[in-house]
């Protein structure tokens, strides 16, 4: 799958965070610790990038992806009891705002660390990774 090695990279810090700390904190607190996780394993990101989003060509506001990591990945962070339908959705629009390929959506507020790999299906990369894989959305 599209990058995939970089997206297991970036969950396995996800994972050291939420069992060193656990639930029950605000996002930012998460986000401040998988920003140490993630400089100790090697990995460059911009923390709270501000993107422009388009509608046919025009700028029409900015939105921030909490990270940005290696170029490639969007990263969105939740703390929340439960992932639902309405979060994925948001993630697939921003990934489709921006023109990327993956991105990740991860919530450290359940008992244990939740996380989905969530892919543009307009994207060429991610249309030819969905063809030879149609179980992965």
């Amino acid at each position: 799958m599209i990058y995939e090695e970089l997206t297991h990279k970036i969950i396995g810090c996800a994972m050291k965070v939420h069992s060193t700390l656990g639930n029950g904190f605000q996002e930012v607190i998460y986000q401040r610790a998988l920003a140490i996780e993630m400089r100790k394993q090697g990995l460059s990101f911009t923390r709270e990038m501000e993107m422009t989003i388009y509608y046919e060509s025009e700028e029409i506001g900015t939105r921030r992806v909490d990270f940005f990591v290696e170029g490639k990945i969007m990263v969105e962070l939740k703390a929340i009891i439960e992932l639902n339908d309405s979060n994925l959705n948001q993630c697939r629009n921003y990934l489709e705002a921006y023109n990327l390929p993956v991105g990740l959506l991860i919530n450290f507020g359940s008992n244990s660390l939740q996380y989905k790999r969530i892919y543009n299906s307009k994207h060429p990369e991610a249309k030819e990774a969905l063809k030879n894989n149609p179980k992965k959305s």
